[in-house]
């Protein structure tokens, strides 16, 4: 018997219902097999009662019974089947749980190499043989193994899911066609597939490209991090350089202010210990003398005491201590002297400082261009935009808003919106001006208040020697010398807009904390020329960054 199973074909033993090796075979009064309950289901859905494969009508529905011989053909046709799989299994693996398994495999499923759009089941080796060798399965449709072939039917129709309806972006069946998405653009899965491919496509690009800008955004950060750890390294070492400078003049200074103290003093107590020497030996002079006119004077021998008196009288005379003094030295303005030379050395040191801050400010210079839609009427600019005055013509320009009307001021074509940025102004040969930067949405019709309340950080010069910044309220500023050039640096995270004297390396003033939210404009007014005084232009000038 072992000899004939290895004969046995499957072809003999398949239900042309099912597809599968018999299960509880039975014989229809024509003479066909089927499974009992494939076809028993076959039967009770389709009234008349017929045979699936000769179309025979049996118009009272047969007893069916079990063919036994059929049976046990079947069930070691089965067994062998088995048997071969579990021989092959170097071809083929028991499903893993990431796999999919055979649908048709009974006790140990095996991995489905395929599934069958048509039959909605998958197939390992052995299960898929009818669909590669039946010419009525070769035209079913077969793909790569899935699972829940289910979801690939339409639920209303129970037909395959083979369209594309792109108006509601759904996959429909062809009947789906006809009703709710009849008026519908609908195009083959396919082309469905395709396009949303190339939208995928698309997608996945464009999520590169974030992913790359993101990536460097994070070197940019970096990057931020490691200038900031190098400025701050800098920061330390020219702040450790600068104390320790001070530092040491303190120390030096205490030490010569102790030592011109201590030798005042070292020379009262020589001055006193001399008097104090001298007066000494007089008093025991004195002593001896003293004890020689008490001895006289208590002699009797009347001719002794006469010739001795004249020999004592003979004695030096003592010194007249009257107007002797040993006078504490005056140490008045000694600790002021050590102080004032110790500011001395402190303003060398900050101007050393200030130096090389107005060098890495001016790092930040940017170009700066005068915008003549913003101008003032009355001014004049220079074709290279880097010059402004004030001329005695009101000419006739178009009021746009961005224009200032009443006020001679005029705004820079560039604004900025981040970091830091920097330029410089020749204010030379001028008795009045005002610069600063202004915020992009600042009143420029009629008259206005220049404060940062109003949208101005500005300093100013008014009757060629009052300095002021308008910080609301304005602050007097105390200048050593007039600026010829002023250098204007702005930090927009951080707040800071602060005014040089470039030539003198002085900061002239700072605003802090400022709390900015709009673009910024570089802002110039040459002010009235006072009959001609003043009619020296505010220029633009390129910086000079010395070594």
């Amino acid at each position: 018997m072992s000899a004939a199973s290895c004969l046995l074909t499957e072809d003999p033993f398949l239900c042309s219902i099912c597809l599968d090796v018999f299960t509880d075979p039975v014989s229809t009064p024509c003479g066909h097999n089927f499974c009992k309950a494939c076809i028993t289901e076959h039967w009770d859905r389709n009234v008349p009662s017929q045979c699936p494969n000769c179309k025979e009508v049996f118009n009272i529905k047969p007893e069916l019974r079990v063919n036994t011989f059929i049976s046990e053909m079947a069930a070691q046709f089965r067994q062998s089947a088995q048997q071969k799989a579990s021989s092959s299994s170097s071809e083929q693996h028991v499903v893993k749980p990431v796999e999919v398994p055979c649908d048709a495999c009974t006790g140990t499923r095996l991995k489905a190499l395929q599934s069958c759009l048509v039959c909605l089941e998958s197939y390992c080796e052995t299960h898929l043989e009818p669909h590669l060798t039946r010419a009525g399965l070769k035209k079913h449709q077969l793909i790569d193994p899935v699972e829940n072939l289910e979801s690939r039917m339409c639920v209303k129709h129970d037909k395959l899911l083979e369209l594309f309806c792109q108006t509601d972006q759904v996959c429909v069946c062809m009947l789906c066609t006809y009703s709710e998405h009849k008026t519908h653009d609908v195009v083959p899965l396919k082309e469905g597939y395709e396009g949303k491919k190339a939208e995928l496509g698309k997608t996945e690009a464009e999520i590169q490209q974030m992913i790359q800008k993101r990536r460097l955004k994070i070197q940019e950060m970096n990057r931020s991090v490691e200038l900031s750890k190098e400025g701050a390294d800098r920061e330390i070492a020219d702040g450790v350089q600068v104390f320790t400078a001070l530092k040491e003049s303190v120390e030096r200074s205490q030490a010569e202010l102790m030592d011109t103290i201590k030798e005042k003093q070292r020379e009262t107590e020589e001055q006193a210990e001399g008097f104090i020497k001298e007066l000494e030996q007089e008093v025991s002079e004195l002593k001896k003398r003293s004890s020689e006119v008490e001895q006289l004077s208590r002699s009797e021998d009347q001719l002794h005491l006469l010739q001795s008196f004249t020999s004592l009288n003979a004695a030096p005379p003592t010194k007249n201590w009257t107007e002797v003094r040993v006078r504490p030295p005056s140490y008045e303005g000694t600790v002021r002297r050590a102080v004032t030379q110790l500011e001395e050395t402190l303003r060398k040191q900050m101007k050393k400082l200030l130096e090389v801050e107005l060098k890495r400010v001016q790092q930040s210079e940017v170009e700066v261009t005068l915008d003549p839609d913003t101008a003032h009427p009355a001014l004049i600019l220079y074709d290279d935009g880097k010059e402004v005055k004030l001329g005695d013509v009101k000419k006739n320009l178009p009021n746009n808003p961005e224009r200032f009307d009443t006020c001679a001021c005029v705004l820079a074509k560039q604004s900025f919106s981040s970091g830091r940025f920097y330029y410089e102004v020749q204010v030379e040969g001028k008795t009045d001006w005002d610069l600063g930067v202004a915020r992009e949405s600042i009143n420029r019709k009629g008259i206005f208040t220049l404060s940062p309340q109003e949208g101005y950080w500005t300093i100013v010069l008014r009757n060629e020697n009052e300095y002021i910044a308008f910080a609301g309220p304005p602050v007097r500023l105390s200048l050593k010398s007039q600026p010829q050039k002023v250098g204007v640096f702005v930090d927009y995270e951080e707040g800071l807009v602060s005014f040089y004297d470039v030539d003198a390396a002085a900061l002239i003033y700072s605003f802090t904390g400022c709390c900015f939210k709009e673009k910024l404009y570089p802002f110039f007014s040459p002010c009235n020329n006072n009959g001609g005084k003043n009619s020296a232009p505010l220029i633009i000038s390129p910086v000079n960054q010395t070594e």
